[in-house]
């Protein structure tokens, strides 16, 4: 069976949580070896991560990575949640540096993700998996790509046991990336996070920020469609696709699909992988 994984944000209202659960039903009958929650530094969504990955275990029965950050995390607010976690059953967690909140002076006690890691590490032993965050078109605020390259590896270097990918559109970059990783001597599976296409426009605002390339050629057939939303996840689900057949060909080690907590984009994937 093919390795995939999903990642969810955790809702806030009733008819996010209704979503969520429409959402969460259909794409566990894919078999999803675990889904990720993400997490909202500073307690913004901190008690919404918590209820929602406690809702994906318990009422779908999902294995669950919570994703946790250490912008404005201290060590014993850090502690706690590895506390809850382990004792809910959990064993996975994606180990992430974060975005600092506006309006919060204090990155907290972990200024890095390997300092996050590590200190899983010292904390909790071997109990959790724990995922990081690999950029193949180099983090947005790297001051280099080798740069980049080493703050990966130090992650790894402190425990970390694989990667996701932020997601991109250009196959070479990932493949790239990999070779890079491994000429520093990184063994760890690095899996390709995949976006699915659904709001053209919005992904462009999504991509513009967090430095995703989208090739020129999507954005021109992309545009051709106009407002006609159906062509435009037809050819977002083709091209989705096509990427991820490529990918899996050339040995990626799974697949790890942003949901936006919507089911019908990466259900489109799945189903042209299939």
């Amino acid at each position: 069976m093919l390795p995939i994984s999903f990642e969810f944000f955790p809702p806030k209202t009733d008819e996010q949580r209704a979503q969520l659960d429409r959402t969460a039903t259909l794409l566990k009958a894919r078999g999803p070896e675990y889904a990720s929650v993400t997490f909202g530094a500073g307690g913004s969504t901190l008690s919404y991560t918590g209820e929602t990955v406690a809702r994906l275990h318990r009422e779908h029965g999902i294995d669950v990575a919570p994703h946790l950050s250490c912008m404005g995390g201290t060590r014993r607010e850090i502690a706690e949640l590895l506390d809850g976690y382990r004792a809910a059953g959990y064993r996975r967690i994606v180990a992430l540096r974060g975005d600092l909140p506006s309006g919060m002076a204090s990155p907290g006690d972990f200024r890095y993700a390997a300092e996050l890691v590590r200190f899983i590490r010292e904390h909790s032993g071997d109990h959790f998996h724990v995922e990081v965050a690999a950029y193949p078109e180099t983090h947005p605020q790297a001051d280099d790509a080798l740069a980049d390259l080493r703050h990966f590896k130090a992650k790894v270097d402190a425990g970390a046991d694989g990667a996701i990918t932020q997601y991109f559109f250009n196959a070479d970059a990932y493949f790239r990336f990999v070779d890079d990783v491994r000429r520093l001597g990184v063994e760890v599976p690095v899996v390709p996070g995949i976006m699915p296409i659904g709001n053209f426009s919005q992904l462009k605002r999504f991509s513009d920020a967090c430095g995703a390339e989208i090739p020129r050629w999507i954005v021109k057939r992309m545009q051709a469609h106009g407002d006609d939303a159906e062509s435009v996840r037809q050819l977002g689900a083709e091209v989705v696709a096509q990427l991820c057949r490529r990918l899996l060909d050339s040995g990626a080690p799974g697949l790890h699909f942003y949901t936006l907590n919507r089911a019908r984009p990466t259900l489109a994937i799945l189903d042209q992988l299939h």
